[in-house]
């Protein structure tokens, strides 16, 4: 392919405060078109044009208004095609590193407003309290509605160490919420691991950046070192990743299956289409994998849940996903300014779209808070007085080094306590037709 007009493939949900949106695997975007001009409608565009320039009621510079009429265009076919100034197109060629500045909130517009998609793990917005699905309408008091999606977050930006208020509306709650969050420098490592109970190990995916795949491999290595072995289940933990980068989802997958297809892209044109598949090896050798999964993961967390549950490689535990089946191209204009265009719709192995409709888990797990239950703790034949010893020696011996189990993790987290015993209940079984 020799065309010089070079574009960038992304999957992602929206918008990012401070640089999010990722950049992937080059394809190409030059196409010719054959299609003759709308003249009479370019007639029409251009009687308004003249119309606004007389008459509106304040002076508008022609380059504000061709450039709302761009903004309009693309916004008007879906959420997530956008025309991109130089500095936004900037933030985004930026993104690459995984290093950025601003709240760590991935977000989208939404009737007017501004829809948190998922805060990054361990980011100022994460620890200040915004969580997934909280609607944005005042910053600094200011509201957002009537501003465009990139004016909001150009209001959210802003040096590290300075503070920014958040009012949102969230689900449950009958009054906006105030949140206070000072801005920083972010640095995003996105895969982070640490091992549940002996032979049982966490891994946890926030985003999918271009490092993605190399950190897995890290992490599993880790794992393994700690456990000093081989892995007898992992839980992956894609629970509200937006998505990111399509070639590391493809990384991602590809570590754990040892063939076959991962995802197809389909578009109107033949460069648009792509087949991805596994190569042989999994980083696992067949251990049973659980994966997380709720309504804010996206995009590229969707190609690896729904790869994984296809090849019936994992098992889905969770809420159905957030849906967004679509992959965005960036392309570069002459005028270092960019558009970001939906261009394909990706597929399953099993040829499933996920567009507007989610992946169902394989087992579903609703929202709710586990409390310990206090109370005496049951008797046993062990505090019997004159009970019989156990005629067998014990071979346990302290071990410094031992992996301990989260006592408290059901009330911390339970969908991951549910993970975990559905991982060691494959594990058993795996175990057993061996």
């Amino acid at each position: 392919m020799t065309n010089p007009v070079k574009a960038a493939l992304l999957l992602s949900t929206g918008a990012a405060l401070g640089m999010l949106l990722t950049l992937s695997q080059g394809v190409f975007a030059g196409r010719e078109t054959t299609s003759e001009l709308p003249l009479s409608e370019l007639q029409t565009f251009v009687e308004i044009l003249n119309r606004v320039q007389q008459d509106y009621v304040e002076q508008v510079d022609d380059d504000t208004l061709l450039e709302s009429a761009i903004r309009g265009m693309l916004s008007g076919l879906d959420p997530h095609s956008a025309y991109l100034d130089a500095d936004e197109f900037k933030d985004i060629t930026i993104s690459t590193s995984g290093k950025f500045g601003g709240l760590g909130i991935e977000v989208q517009g939404q009737n007017g407003f501004v829809r948190v998609i998922a805060p990054i793990d361990d980011t100022p917005a994460q620890r200040a309290g915004v969580e997934a699905g909280d609607l944005i309408i005042k910053v600094n008091e200011k509201p957002v509605k009537g501003l465009t999606l990139t004016e909001s977050v150009r209001l959210m930006r802003g040096e590290p160490g300075t503070k920014v208020t958040l009012e949102v509306l969230r689900e449950g709650e009958s009054q906006p919420l105030q949140i206070d969050i000072v801005r920083d420098i972010i640095e995003v490592r996105s895969v982070r691991s640490r091992m549940l109970e002996p032979g049982y190990g966490y891994l946890r995916i926030s985003t999918f950046t271009g490092g993605t795949g190399r950190l897995l491999e890290e992490e599993l290595q880790k794992l393994r070192e700690r456990n000093e072995g081989a892995l007898r289940g992992l839980v992956l933990d894609l629970r509200t990743n937006p998505g990111g980068v399509l070639n590391a989802a493809v990384d991602v997958s590809d570590a754990f299956l040892g063939k076959g297809k991962i995802v197809s892209i389909k578009g109107r044109s033949d460069q648009a289409n792509r087949i991805f598949n596994a190569t042989p090896g999994d980083l696992l050798d067949g251990a049973p994998v659980v994966v997380l999964i709720n309504e804010a993961s996206a995009s590229a967390s969707e190609i690896v849940a729904g790869a994984l549950q296809d090849h019936h490689r994992a098992v889905l535990v969770g809420a159905k996903t957030f849906g967004k089946g679509s992959v965005q191209t960036i392309v570069p204009l002459k005028n270092d300014a960019a558009i970001k265009l939906t261009t394909a719709r990706y597929y399953t192995p099993s040829g499933r779209s996920i567009q507007a409709e989610g992946i169902d888990p394989d087992i579903v797990l609703e929202r709710v808070k586990v409390e310990k239950r206090d109370g005496p703790r049951a008797i046993t034949e062990a505090d019997l007085a004159g009970r019989l010893d156990n005629d067998q020696d014990s071979d346990e011996t302290a071990d410094d080094n031992a992996i301990e189990s989260d006592p408290n993790l059901a009330e911390n987290d339970f969908g991951l306590f549910e993970a975990l015993n559905i991982l060691k209940g494959l594990s058993i079984l795996e175990q057993a037709r061996r």
